[in-house]
């Protein structure tokens, strides 16, 4: 690989010379720029963004991301939006995919400590939060996207979870749908607790009695709705509508109904829970609870950045942000037919 020195000599200027033009350090006459400029083409030297950073008052413009499941498309959206609004505002994106496990986590914290990033945008895999403490101590600017966390200092950027899960349950009991069942996700993290929260909360106030058989683990892959909607038609009264706790245990279960022949929506309702792109692709097109994916990564990025400032990070207290969900009508769900 070329370096400064080779850069110099195929210019003919000191190697300070090439320093004053990479960082901007010093004026350097037009002349010379453009001979710089053409060295570095001539022999693609790459100047180590890293060190100019850290030379340049302590910054490397970049930000670490860690996600927990990067084929999943919700997490995928996210990312997405979260690294085009980082490079809008001149900041590049390390993304860090943890597969939900928490020691892979830790090692991706660690690798992008050792990086220097400026700030890390964490969904983490787990309940514990093992690294925020860590993190804290360290002053390594953080903000939590899409988790609960009781740590004072860190911001959260939230969906109100209990709230759309309240709201899909309260859209299939309109339909006239008393026998309604829930596919959860991880029971450990926030997000489907709080959405199986609202299941329930939707079911007592409409005076409907909360069957335990209705309500089935699943794993928040498409997999997991396909197991989950198998072992519900199993039963001697199986549901009529289906809230999935995302749209990609949604999505199995539409693949479960259509091999067992069972007509969605004249037979089952099925709801979902993010509003991923494949929501509207699948037939037919899901319902579902939609989460404002573009605004939560604006607002998280927002966030990092006024953490990432030093002057600014000194007095500012954490924000609990929460987003509202809104339900989004397609053609998944139906009314009851009467006598069902």
């Amino acid at each position: 690989m070329s370096t400064i020195k080779d850069v110099a000599k195929a210019a003919g200027v000191s190697i300070s010379t090439v320093s004053h033009v990479i960082n901007g350090t010093r004026f350097v006459s037009e002349a010379l720029h453009a001979q710089v400029h053409d060295a570095m083409a001539l022999l693609d030297y790459q100047p180590n963004a890293l060190a100019r950073g850290l030379r340049r008052g302590g910054q490397t413009k970049t930000i670490g991301l860690v996600i927990p499941d990067n084929s999943n498309p919700f997490f995928a959206e996210i990312a997405r939006s979260i690294e085009g609004h980082a490079f809008a505002n001149g900041y590049g994106v390390l993304l860090c995919n943890s597969d939900d496990d928490e020691q892979k986590e830790t090692t991706y914290i660690n690798a992008l400590i050792a990086k220097q990033v400026d700030g890390i945008i964490f969904i983490a895999a787990g309940a514990g939060y093992a690294q925020l403490k860590r993190l804290t101590k360290m002053n390594v600017p953080v903000v939590i996207v899409d988790r609960e966390t009781s740590h004072a200092q860190i911001d959260t950027v939230i969906l109100e979870n209990e709230k759309g899960g309240y709201a899909a349950t309260d859209y299939l009991i309109k339909l006239g749908h008393r026998r309604i069942a829930c596919i959860t996700g991880p029971s450990q993290l926030t997000p489907s607790a709080n959405r199986v929260d609202g299941f329930r909360r939707a079911l007592t106030a409409a005076g409907l009695t909360i069957h335990p058989e209705y309500i089935v683990a699943g794993d928040f892959k498409r997999r997991g709705g396909e197991l989950a909607l198998h072992k519900l038609l199993q039963l001697a009264e199986p549901p009529t509508a289906v809230f999935a706790c995302n749209d990609m245990m949604a999505i199995g279960a539409l693949k479960t109904a259509a091999q067992r022949q069972i007509a969605v929506p004249a037979e089952l309702s099925i709801i979902g829970f993010d509003n991923i792109a494949f929501a509207e692709a699948v037939s037919p097109a899901l319902t579902t609870v939609a989460q404002p994916v573009a605004k939560l990564a604006q607002i998280s990025v927002d966030r990092i950045l006024l953490r990432m400032s030093a002057a600014a990070n000194a007095n500012l207290a954490a924000q609990r942000i929460v987003l509202e969900p809104t339900v989004v009508l397609r053609d998944s769900c139906a009314p009851l037919k009467k006598g069902e």
